[in-house]
């Protein structure tokens, strides 16, 4: 399979994906998407767009989706760390409301794939980081939905050592529980 690892989680059709890196004394190089490579891995969608931002230590993003339009979302890490989560909201899936999370950092190069479905979020560890990820449809701000980022019921285990505070948009910090969103795709 090319120039990636494609490692299943315990949520079905969410991925870890580790990269070939090619590095010597100049720096490195690696693919960050081959559309034939993941199709081989079963993973043979389309992205419509990409996104970056920028965040400093603290800053929680999520738990987000679109309740139209959903979007899967392959994200990475160019600069820093963050814990990277996601929430499965397939009403009919096994997994149905639980997490998985994963570190993404500039040094392990990982990615993880979020496919439609799912509620996802963030946390920086690092003093700052940049993150990026492709989205297998476009933003539709009209369709936007969350969930609470500590909603006890998922009960997400944030790595919250060295972290002062847990710094949130209005937006999320008013989300709503899970139960009370009663939300499913």
């Amino acid at each position: 399979m090319g120039q990636f690892k494609f490692i299943k989680t315990p949520i079905e059709d969410l991925y870890i994906i580790e990269p070939k890196v090619f590095g010597d004394h100049r720096g490195y190089f690696m693919e960050t998407y081959n559309y034939e490579d993941f199709k081989e891995a079963g993973l043979d969608m389309v992205f419509v767009q990409d996104n970056q931002s920028k965040s400093r230590k603290g800053v929680l993003r999520g738990m987000h989706f679109q309740t139209q339009y959903s979007q899967g979302k392959l994200v990475r890490v160019i600069k820093g760390e963050v814990f990277d989560v996601a929430v499965d909201l397939r009403k009919e899936s096994k997994t149905y409301g639980q997490w998985y999370g994963v570190l993404l950092s500039e040094e392990n190069k990982n990615q993880f794939y979020v496919p439609e479905g799912f509620a996802h979020g963030f946390l920086v560890t690092s003093d700052e980081a940049e993150f990026v990820y492709k989205c297998t449809n476009l933003y539709h701000p009209e369709f936007e939905g969350g969930i609470a980022w500590d909603d006890p019921d998922i009960n997400i285990q944030w790595p919250l050592q060295g972290i002062d505070e847990v710094l949130l948009s209005d937006k999320d910090k008013n989300a709503p529980t899970l139960k009370k969103r009663k939300i499913e795709f």
